[in-house]
């Protein structure tokens, strides 16, 4: 079975063909997923990722006849659609500042840490603020919807007509789900938004054919199903969740690093130090954390990689130069630090890159302490590909780590939810922690700098 995954990323949109009978990945189409900054605020501009979705099946489909579409997107989104489908407002951009505004006023009315498991985030990253401050500053639109859908099941609500939730989503730091209980939070309650609110399915729920019109533009069959889909950072979940014996830990990396521990120790998450509690596809809690790692390497070396060699890995290492957090505040575990340089003076280009690299595997390696991470850690995504930061992440967390094969980590999981019997394949090269202590030296050094504060 050929299945086509609908990827929107924060930074890009792709769609994957994954070849379930191989569990691979075997073409992808890719495009820049850039807001639209105009009135009535910053907003995704759907309608050029909708011709894109539909370019790409369209030509996906005469190369490979496909059979079925899975649906992943970033989270912290969420749509409101009128009767006919229609959007009764644009789909708010999460990095919009507009929902501070009305902080005060939300902080009176969101449930508690213990309730939700979100923290409170600032700019649009509780989906909750989102739609409080949508109401407050729109109410003739916002009246207009008749359903408040998550990101995924907006895009499924367009192939299919059917308008679902999903708790991968509503669980995502949003403020609108009790993981505890499985239900809405009382916030949805307290807003009289349940009744706005789409059946909840299962991600691996056929919400039904493609519409005729989709069957038409793309020429694919039009019994072709679609899944309702899930958040992105648990379709990288799922795969192993359906094979790995815990405990076990799986990095998500794009625009964000998302660190999540099955089976790990019990610690009481901090909810001042970005972590919180996800949902994953088979509806349980699962202790997470994170920081805007792609981000931040975009920002520091322009998103491409540079030519490094080992000597240059000895020079970091021996010096112990290194990068302190944060470049993005306000998210991470160091929300409220700026990044400092320690002894960095004349590093060249390739040494910088090595401890860029290296700062982001400690900031990842932090995350996984905070939330209890133990035993092996699989890296999807872009990052799976840097072997820099695969060797520090092992020598920072003193455990294996595993650098996943597929170029789109969460492809393979949101394919997963067309079949009842798949088993993921080959996952990528293991890494040891290093031998040599120079490493753990390293890693001491910077751990004593964050918790010190010093920077020479």
């Amino acid at each position: 079975m050929i299945v086509a995954v609908i990827d929107i990323g924060k930074t890009n949109a792709k769609v994957a063909l994954v070849d379930l009978g191989r569990m691979v990945e075997v073409t992808l189409r890719r495009t820049a997923n850039a807001p639209v900054r105009q009135a009535p605020y910053p907003h995704h501009d759907v309608e050029a990722l909708w011709t894109f979705i539909l370019n790409s099946l369209a030509d996906l489909n005469r190369e490979r006849r496909i059979d079925a579409i899975s649906i992943t997107t970033h989270g912290a989104t969420g749509a409101l659609v009128d009767h006919s489908g229609e959007l009764a407002l644009p789909v708010l951009d999460y990095e919009f500042d507009g929902p501070d505004q009305l902080a005060a006023d939300y902080e009176a009315i969101r449930p508690p840490f213990a309730e939700t498991g979100t923290p409170r985030l600032p700019i649009g990253l509780n989906l909750g603020a989102q739609f409080f401050w949508q109401q407050k500053r729109f109410p003739a639109e916002f009246a207009r919807a008749a359903a408040m859908l998550m990101y995924p099941q907006y895009w499924a609500l367009r192939l299919t007509g059917v308008a679902a939730n999903e708790v991968t989503s509503l669980g995502c730091h949003t403020d609108l789900w009790n993981p505890w209980t499985s239900d809405y939070s009382s916030l949805v309650d307290r807003m009289g938004w349940r009744q706005l609110m789409a059946p909840v399915r299962s991600a691996k729920d056929r919400l039904g054919p493609i519409l005729p019109a989709i069957s038409q533009r793309t020429g694919l069959d039009p019994r072709t199903p679609v899944f309702c889909g899930l958040h992105d950072s648990n379709a990288s979940l799922l795969p192993h969740l359906l094979s790995d014996a815990p405990p076990f830990s799986v990095v998500s990396t794009g625009t964000w690093v998302v660190t999540m521990a099955v089976g790990g120790k019990k610690v009481e998450l901090d909810p001042a130090r970005d972590t919180l509690v996800n949902v994953n596809a088979l509806g349980d809690p699962v202790p997470s954390a994170r920081f805007m790692g792609g981000r931040e390497f975009s920002l520091l070396t322009d998103g491409q990689p540079v030519d490094w060699s080992e000597d240059d890995v000895a020079a970091v290492l021996a010096r112990k130069a290194s990068l302190l957090p944060s470049t993005q505040q306000g998210s991470g575990p160091f929300p409220h630090r700026a990044a400092q340089w320690r002894n960095a003076g004349a590093l060249s280009p390739g040494q910088r890159f090595v401890a860029i690299s290296f700062y982001l595997a400690l900031m990842t390696a932090t995350c996984l302490d905070l939330i209890g991470g133990d035993g092996p850690t699989t890296v999807e995504g872009p990052f799976a590909q840097n072997r820099l930061f695969i060797r520090m992440l092992a020598a920072a967390t003193g455990r294996p780590v595993v650098a996943s094969e597929t170029s789109t980590g969460t492809s393979i999981g949101a394919a997963l939810l067309a079949s009842d019997d798949a088993t993921v394949m080959s996952k990528g090269a293991r890494t040891e922690p290093p031998a040599d202590r120079v490493w753990n030296d390293y890693v001491l050094a910077w751990q004593e700098a964050v918790r010190t504060g010093s920077a020479p």
